[in-house]
């Protein structure tokens, strides 16, 4: 029996779907949105370490029961982001925490008040040169995605850049 036309387009419609959710989520994707974000402040770029990659992806597995952020306390920076469906990507995180810039005063070192910038400053955060990201799916359909920075940044008193 042979595919009709309908099941063909559907079937390329699901990979097409697939890939982009993927290509959304994969490390290049991670470290182009944070290299951009970087290069825009003359930060040189970051690579990625498969063992800081490995310690977001353990700690979000952990997540996974109740999708809350908390963070993990660990040896690296750490920027958390949760949607409330699983169609958010790595891709819409970044963007969130790289949207902050506008709050971030880099003359004072401050954000302005009543926002925060903290996700923004870890990412073009001159020394943190390695990164390690993890998405996971929720329980409750939510997803959590962790970035982690090494070594990390976000040091009181001190400039990102």
């Amino acid at each position: 029996m042979r595919p009709t036309s309908s099941t063909l387009a559907f079937a390329l419609v699901l990979i097409v779907m697939a890939h982009k959710t993927h290509a959304q989520n994969s490390p290049q994707d991670f470290l182009n949105a944070h290299n951009t974000a970087r290069a825009q402040v003359g930060v040189g770029a970051m690579s990625w370490d498969d063992t800081v990659a490995a310690y977001a992806q353990n700690y979000t597995n952990q997540l996974t029961g109740n999708c809350q952020l908390v963070h993990s306390g660990g040896p690296y920076g750490e920027n958390l982001f949760w949607g409330s469906s699983s169609a958010f990507t790595g891709v819409y995180a970044m963007n969130a925490w790289v949207g902050e810039a506008q709050y971030y005063n880099y003359t004072s070192n401050t954000c302005a008040a009543g926002h925060v910038c903290g996700h923004y400053t870890q990412v073009v955060w001159r020394n943190s040169v390695q990164l390690g990201c993890a998405r996971v799916v929720c329980n409750n359909g939510g997803v959590i995605i962790s970035c982690n920075y090494n070594p990390p940044g976000n040091y009181v008193g001190q400039k990102p850049y």
